[in-house]
């Protein structure tokens, strides 16, 4: 009985190890808008942060990965390498850019639920290239396309909708710091067509990701070689647009900098590494399917920390984004039991045909025999 209570809790625990993961993640990303938008207020340079990002990524991984994955770790070919350099253009340096200027005209909160249309951006483009399930007769592939819609729709009120303001309790302390809402640098419309593009690129950069990882199967030397590409093309950029201004580059002890180490060890180093992992078991609409999660807690936390006001539009469709996204993650349920069930289905095709060769084994036997038994007389 101890034996198969440790194997059915063995089977449990693999189960439930993609869901775990999953949220872990959402958790270490509700921390970043909060972080990072205090650190846009007190003046970061969001390119600078980038690149400092994803460099404290790169050291950090790197020696687990050179170490842990030495054996395992495939060799590198030209393909491999021009996926991995444009991994790290794609999320480390468009992504970065566009979602943090997103920020600037909107807010934490405003930025993590225009995120959620990262989900629908993914399913479609999976679909598109065959990496995700999708028959329209069957009703869980209707609920994966209907969930994609409402997705889009619950994005397109939060950013058109506003409506009165939610007064809650810890965000009515500080009106002064409340009043940010009405800052004129504020721009609803071009911050979400900022992020909106960069949820595109990350996306991509998902996809890409899962197509990577089925020749290249070594989830830490991946992403610490994203990051050091990321922080080579995130250099160059900044040496593009900021030109001579090497202020920017300046290191303090201060938010900014815990902004770029939080962001590189959380969301970038181990972000990739964990969404990897999970991708090769379950694919990538899965990975991106969990965003609800750190909406809902960026919501809670954003007007207690920073003071945010939320307003009713804003509300309304981020409950139509969480209905939206749970009806792809049902869909994707339904995916995982049919997979299930055709799988057990053919191991019953293959005995029945090793049971009709065995059943001839014994007539050939018994030829045999009677063969030798001839030949033994004569």
């Amino acid at each position: 009985m101890d034996k198969i209570s440790k194997a059915s809790c063995l089977e449990m625990y693999n189960a439930a190890k993609p869901y775990l993961g999953v949220i872990l993640l959402q958790f270490g990303y509700a921390g970043m808008p909060i972080i990072a938008e205090s650190a846009i207020k007190q003046g970061m340079n969001i390119y600078t942060y980038t690149v400092y990002r994803n460099a404290i990524a790169a050291l950090i991984f790197a020696p687990f990965a050179i170490f842990l994955e030495r054996k395992i770790r495939p060799g590198m070919t030209a393909s491999i390498f021009w996926k991995i350099l444009l991994l790290g253009l794609l999320e480390p340096v468009l992504d970065q850019n566009l979602y943090y200027t997103g920020m600037k005209y909107t807010s934490a909160t405003f930025t993590s639920a225009m995120c959620n249309i990262l989900p629908a951006i993914t399913f479609v483009m999976a679909w598109i290239l065959r990496l995700e399930k999708v028959n329209i007769k069957r009703l869980h592939s209707q609920g994966k396309v209907l969930g994609t819609l409402v997705t889009v729709g619950g994005a397109m009120i939060m950013t058109l909708v506003i409506g009165p303001t939610i007064g809650l309790p810890w965000s009515q302390h500080d009106q002064p710091a409340a009043a940010d809402a009405t800052d004129p640098q504020q721009d609803s419309i071009k911050g979400a067509l900022m992020i909106a593009a960069g949820c595109l690129c990350w996306a991509c950069f998902v996809i890409l990701q899962a197509i990577t990882l089925k020749s290249y199967p070594a989830e830490l030397s991946l992403t610490a070689l994203i990051c050091m590409m990321g922080t080579i093309q995130g250099f160059i950029l900044t040496i593009v647009v900021e030109k001579e201004n090497t202020a920017i580059w300046a290191i303090h002890w201060d938010t900014k900098f815990q902004a770029a180490l939080y962001g590189g060890i959380v969301c970038a180093g181990a972000g990739y590494y964990i969404s990897g992992v999970v991708m090769r078991q379950r694919g990538p609409v899965f990975v991106t399917a969990f965003g609800p999660l750190s909406m809902v807690i960026v919501a809670i936390l954003g007007p207690f920390m920073l003071s945010e006001q939320l307003v009713l539009g804003r509300v309304i469709g981020a409950i139509v984004i969480v209905i939206g996204l749970y009806l792809v993650l049902w869909g994707k349920s339904k995916d995982q039991c049919s997979s299930k069930s055709d799988s057990e289905l053919l191991p019953i095709d293959q005995v029945k045909s090793h049971t009709n060769i065995d059943a001839k084994i014994p007539v050939h036997d018994q030829i045999t025999s009677k063969v030798a038994a001839t030949s033994e007389a004569v």
